[in-house]
């Protein structure tokens, strides 16, 4: 009996070994390495001096600071652009679950075409599309609905139109996922109860697929919170947000220690968010 618990030991050490020497090596060791230099500061000379202090983390959450409000507009955006994906997504999600099984393979592969391509080539793309001669100006002004092309493009608009493109299809995989395993039985009793259609909705639908819309927002509230593709290329520079700030820290200003601070701050309040919603979410199941 001890033989082959130690056996099974052995063969889960050898089919976990790969993965956790993988997440040490590129993310544990690396992650250590930027929370000893956010604790640093930057010499003269543009290198990291290891003199600890928390001067970083001061700087950062100072209220007087044009930081802690370029988060909070980074965190703006980012709920924006969550509930616009949810409201975009919920219903194609819900559309895909209903249709058949070979019409349910078509769709999800059509939502799946934009992974095939990089994020990069697609905001370009999403540029010449809204740009003042792109395709939707040049059709509304041929069409007369329109005298003067409208200013999307290197606006605040843009950048959210930008993060909703990006990460829809992220919000409608979980979505359809959980929706798909819905038994619509719980459904048709509800309606034969004499509950209307934003009833059944709300007590049956929208509950019974919560772990589909809690792992949407996850996975599309994290990424836009610090992407700065988006925000540089379809703001031109006007909408500045946390991404844009850490990329300028460490790329132009080559200040690694703020940089870092920056990056662990913003790091541990999205952790301390997701615990906080995740908890939230178990005591309402246990009520």
């Amino acid at each position: 009996m001890q033989a082959s618990g130690r056996r099974n030991r052995g063969v889960l050490a050898i089919l976990l070994g790969p993965g956790v020497f993988w997440l040490t090596l590129f993310f544990v060791i690396p992650l250590i390495i930027v929370l000893v230099v956010s604790f640093s500061k930057r010499s003269l000379l543009g290198v990291v001096d290891y003199s600890f202090n928390l001067n970083n983390y001061v700087r950062l959450f100072d209220p007087n600071s044009p930081y802690l409000f370029i988060f909070l507009r980074s965190l703006g955006l980012a709920l924006i652009n969550t509930v616009l994906c949810l409201l975009v997504g919920y219903p194609f999600a819900f559309y895909i679950a209903r249709q058949t099984p070979q019409r349910q393979k078509l769709l999800i592969f059509l939502v799946m075409v934009p992974f095939w391509t990089n994020f990069l080539i697609r905001t370009y793309a999403l540029m010449f599309i809204i740009r003042d001669t792109g395709l939707i100006n040049t059709w509304l002004v041929n069409l007369g609905i329109l005298e003067q092309p409208l200013q999307i493009l290197f606006t605040p608009t843009a950048v959210r139109l930008g993060l909703l493109y990006g990460y829809l299809p992220f919000a409608v995989l979980p979505l359809y996922a959980s929706i798909e395993q819905l038994d619509f039985n719980y459904v048709q009793a509800a309606q034969d109860l004499g509950a209307n259609s934003l009833r059944v909705f709300l007590r049956v639908i929208l509950p019974l697929t919560m772990p589909g819309v809690v792992a949407a927002s996850i996975i599309t509230f994290i990424p836009a919170l610090g992407d700065f593709i988006t925000p540089d290329l379809m703001g031109g520079g006007n909408t500045f947000l946390i991404g844009n700030v850490l990329q300028q820290q460490f790329l132009t200003v080559r200040d690694w220690p703020f940089g870092s601070a920056m990056g662990i701050g913003l790091m541990t309040l999205v952790l301390a968010a997701t615990m906080i919603y995740f908890r939230a979410g178990a005591s309402r199941q246990v009520v």
